[in-house]
């Protein structure tokens, strides 16, 4: 009796042992028939999932990410799509946190089973939670809390290799936490050109991406403008009294002058200081501007025209060397040398298309300088015909400076010759008229109203 009792109980023990679930026993599929039902569902969800029908493909699926989660990675990926698109379509509240709650569990079972891949470790698929509670709850204080570690450490374990959109909502959420009070200025700070230079590296290192990461650039320095960290007095609190300690240090200074430089800090002392020492160790465009900005402050024009000169060799970005032609036609200006200040503006003009300030620069020393063309009133006043169409390009070219222009073609235009004038001169309004001198340009004629 007991033996045939002990024998029952072995086969009994056998079969439950052959009919293990692979999530029992840590196997891919499970054993006996629970193997069996594992790749029957796999092999189901996968035809419903290729046609797009997740509905279907739904609880074919759910088996198999419960039943044997070990046996392969396409079960999340797959399980991410059609779960969220269930969670997209259902308008039950019950039932869509249920989808929600179960799209975060495929983040971290994923991470349980195949959180060791080589391609798509534990921090990228982490990285990919977050960013997916963003998207569904971006407007949620905890959500953003809860992303905030998870996107933190994702970009801590993968570097270089985080991918520029987890980049970008990394630096989206952190300036959503300062702005929470639940990160510091200097803590957003870091993060900003810690991202930066990564996505630089980035776009040096993946070409077939780079226009995409320059976007992403662009947008990551946007939302660093508008976060309020990037103001002159938070910059100047954070990294004032650093400077000190870090006069030799060419990466914190280099850091520093450029978000200084980026936040249009130049009248701060600490870009002074900061323009100073970079300057010393190694020169560069953005430490020689500084200089220049410094210099122009104290009334030494002559040392700002030579860093501006100097800034202009050294840089390579057209944009910045465009300013840097166009702060240096305004130091002409002042110096009343009105011929170097257009060279300068038309080289800013060059660069940089579509900016209406080099214009109305030219139009000013135009202006500035009618009194010296000719020797007749009449010949004094066809040069603010000069000036006004200067006005106009700019503003054609750049409506941001309309308002501007406008004034200044308001302005001038009280200074036009009247009609008796231009009659005894035996010009009529519309005529071509030929500017000579170092201005050298042909405007039209036109009669003040």
């Amino acid at each position: 009796m007991k033996i045939a009792t002990l024998l029952i109980a072995g086969l009994l023990f056998t079969g439950s042992a052959f009919a293990q679930k692979g999530v029992e026993d840590g196997s891919k599929f499970g054993h006996g028939e629970d193997s069996l039902r594992c790749l029957e569902n796999l092999s189901l969800y996968y035809e419903y999932y290729k046609q797009k029908n997740y509905a279907e493909a739904f609880p074919r699926w759910e088996i198999a990410f419960n039943e044997c989660p070990a046996s392969n990675k396409n079960l999340y990926s797959h399980g991410e799509r059609i779960v969220e698109a269930l969670y997209v379509k259902e308008k039950d509240a019950a039932k869509k946190a249920a989808y929600y709650d179960l799209l975060m569990k495929v983040y971290d079972q994923r991470a349980k089973y195949f959180g060791n891949d080589k391609r798509y470790p534990t921090a990228y698929i982490m990285g990919k939670k977050a960013i997916t509670m963003l998207r569904h709850n971006r407007d949620d204080v905890e959500t953003i809390k809860q992303a905030q570690p998870l996107l933190e450490n994702s970009y801590k374990d993968l570097g270089v290799k985080t991918q520029y959109p987890a980049l970008l909502t990394y630096m989206v959420n952190s300036a959503a936490m300062y702005k929470l009070d639940e990160l510091s200025g200097e803590k957003l700070v870091n993060i900003y050109t810690d991202v930066t230079e990564t996505l630089n590296t980035q776009k040096t290192s993946l070409p077939k991406y780079a226009d995409k990461i320059e976007e992403t650039i662009g947008t990551v320095e946007k939302i660093f403008a508008q976060s309020g960290a990037a103001n002159c007095e938070t910059l100047a609190e954070i990294f004032g009294p650093q400077l000190a300690d870090h006069t030799d240090d060419l990466a914190w200074l280099k850091r520093v002058n450029r978000l200084l430089a980026k936040g249009d800090c130049g009248e701060s002392e600490l870009f002074y200081k900061s323009s100073e020492h970079l300057h010393n160790i190694e020169p560069s465009s953005s430490s020689a501007f500084g200089l220049s900005r410094m210099y122009m402050k104290t009334g030494d024009l002559e040392k700002a025209v030579s860093y501006l000169n100097e800034a202009i060799t050294l840089e390579e970005d057209a944009d910045s060397k465009a300013k840097y032609h166009h702060t240096l036609g305004l130091v002409y200006m002042s110096q009343k040398k009105y011929s170097q200040t257009r060279a300068e503006a038309l080289k800013a003009i060059a660069l940089r298309g579509g900016w209406g300030d080099p214009y109305i620069l030219i139009g000013k020393a135009y202006a500035a300088s009618a009194g010296s063309y000719g020797s007749t009133e009449f010949e004094h006043k066809t040069v603010y015909w000069a000036a006004v169409d200067q006005f106009a390009k700019a503003k054609a070219v750049d409506g941001n400076v309309a308002a501007e222009a406008n004034e200044n073609i308001a302005l001038y235009s009280q200074y036009f010759p009247n009609t008796e004038e231009i009659f005894f001169q035996g010009l009529k309004a519309g005529d071509n008229y030929k500017i000579n001198g170092w201005i050298g340009t042909t405007t039209t004629v036109r009669v003040k109203k």
